[in-house]
């Protein structure tokens, strides 16, 4: 997927855990092979074809298209599982993976579980008692410092996910125009219970604009975020301060 995947687990039987770690990481690899729009003999590269159709897929295929599908309704067309005219799931596969994988380890009995996928995070649980997992949010104007920390005291499942153009430049497609989102934005953070769900929104956040996104953002069930322009303004939803220490 193009990006460095990590993992922070605590508690639970160490053999059911390492073995459920090793399922984890072969099944991001997995997710990879299939779904990876670099790779000519992926399964979306050849759906996107017409070699293949999505019953002869990995059913992977088929959720992920669901879920996509489900998230460009929710944003009103925002969220886009195409680019340039095909076939482009990449918006939801990084997110989904990660919560997929972290889900696996606390089904093995973890107590706290960690994953961070190229800097969006799915936390379960906690890392010790009366400690909660904290997350600090990269600030876009000041490289090295941080515009917030996010905590998941409270709940048993927080994402963070976050959608800008400070780490990897305008790569962010605007689904009306089919080119490069441009919008007053420098990074959307996006607070939700699962990390599906906080990458569509916050890569949807940013091609809306700050304006349109925060007013969507607050009507959303669950849902937190941190918006930060271009010049220099922080905003954010109402219920967010809670989320953060």
């Amino acid at each position: 997927m193009g990006t460095v995947f990590s993992f922070d687990v605590r508690g639970g039987d160490p053999g059911a855990i390492q073995a459920a770690l090793r399922e984890a990481v072969a099944g991001l690899h997995r997710v990879d092979e299939v779904f990876s729009t670099y790779r000519d003999d992926s399964e979306v590269s050849r759906l996107a074809r017409g070699e293949l159709t999505v019953q002869e897929c990995d059913p992977m295929v088929a959720e992920v298209l669901d879920l996509g599908a489900e998230a460009e309704r929710a944003s009103d067309g925002w969220f886009s599982m195409r680019y340039e005219g095909r076939l482009d799931p990449t918006g939801i596969v990084k997110g989904w993976s990660a919560e997929r994988a972290a889900l696996r380890l606390a089904e093995a009995g973890a107590t706290g579980v960690s994953v961070n996928g190229g800097g969006d995070v799915q936390l379960l649980g906690v890392p010790a008692p009366e400690r909660p997992w904290r997350v600090g949010v990269s600030d876009p104007l000041r490289p090295g410092g941080l515009a917030a920390v996010v905590s998941a005291s409270g709940v048993p499942e927080l994402a963070v996910a976050t959608s800008g153009t400070a780490e990897r430049g305008t790569h962010i497609v605007d689904p009306r125009t089919g080119r490069s989102a441009v919008t007053d934005l420098l990074a959307v953070t996006v607070v939700a219970p699962r990390l599906t769900w906080a990458d569509c929104w916050a890569t949807a956040a940013f091609a809306m604009g700050s304006r349109e996104a925060l007013e969507w953002l607050e009507a959303l069930p669950d849902v937190e975020a941190l918006l930060i322009t271009a010049g220099d303004e922080v905003r954010c939803t109402g219920g967010l301060a809670a989320r953060l220490g």
